[in-house]
């Protein structure tokens, strides 16, 4: 069976249960994560065009539709996933939220995406892009969508590089979070398959290589919590 529909059945399996298993496992350090992130999507005045792809149950979607509010920017919020599970928990928490005419959802493959040339003036994917099954391909998409201009911004989990901090990560991310994950969510593998994916991602500076390669301009890189995110932009 293809990676990617492997993931995808992986992430309906797990949809009810991932909001809270993701914050409770990242001890809601990750909400800081994506507000660094959305001062390099919302930093305009002007109207924005944002495609959310990898969007899951829609935290980092809601975020930026309630950034845009917050700061009076015109605009619409476009979130994409693989996963109809997670799809249907998204379109809850927005109804709830009442963004619906702010945020939109479509089931889609990052891949091969459904949207024009130049459609979009950010595309942003959080969490996500390690699950691709051919990552290079889904990069090339989302530089094909984005604008003359635009910006893509990637937050991604990543391995520490400093070697104390690295053990207790690899203690924790490789066999206490899949115990936990397995024992709340009832898929083990899931949440063995999910710290692997960030142990095989590859390191920043050969993730910003290709970047470089899939014709992104000014790609940059930030690490957060001393490494175990990290934060990639590049211009079209």
């Amino acid at each position: 069976m293809p990676k990617k529909e492997n993931v995808r059945q992986m992430f309906d399996s797990i949809a009810p249960d991932y909001d809270r298993l993701n914050h409770l496992m990242s001890l809601n350090v990750d909400k800081g994560w994506r507000r660094k992130a959305l001062k390099r999507i919302v930093d305009t005045d002007g109207p924005l065009a944002v495609l959310d792809l990898a969007c899951g149950t829609g935290d980092f979607s809601l975020a930026i539709a309630r950034r845009m509010i917050k700061r009076g920017v015109a605009g619409h919020v476009s979130g994409v996933d693989l996963s109809d599970g997670m799809l249907a928990v998204m379109k809850e928490k927005v109804a709830a939220a009442g963004l619906s005419e702010r945020i939109s959802t479509a089931q889609g493959d990052g891949e091969n995406l459904p949207f024009p040339d130049g459609t979009f003036d950010r595309v942003t994917i959080a969490f996500g892009i390690r699950n691709f099954e051919h990552r290079e391909e889904g990069l090339r998409e989302m530089l094909r969508v984005l604008k003359p201009g635009g910006r893509l911004v990637i937050l991604e989990l990543s391995v520490p590089e400093n070697r104390i901090i690295r053990w207790f990560y690899n203690l924790y991310f490789l066999h206490i979070l899949p115990w936990i994950g397995g024992k709340v969510s009832g898929d083990k593998a899931a949440y063995n398959y999910l710290p692997a994916s960030v142990v095989k991602f590859p390191s920043r500076k050969e993730f910003m290589q290709t970047l470089a390669g899939c014709g992104f301009v000014d790609v940059r890189h930030r690490a957060f919590s001393l490494g175990i995110c990290r934060m990639y932009t590049g211009e079209k």
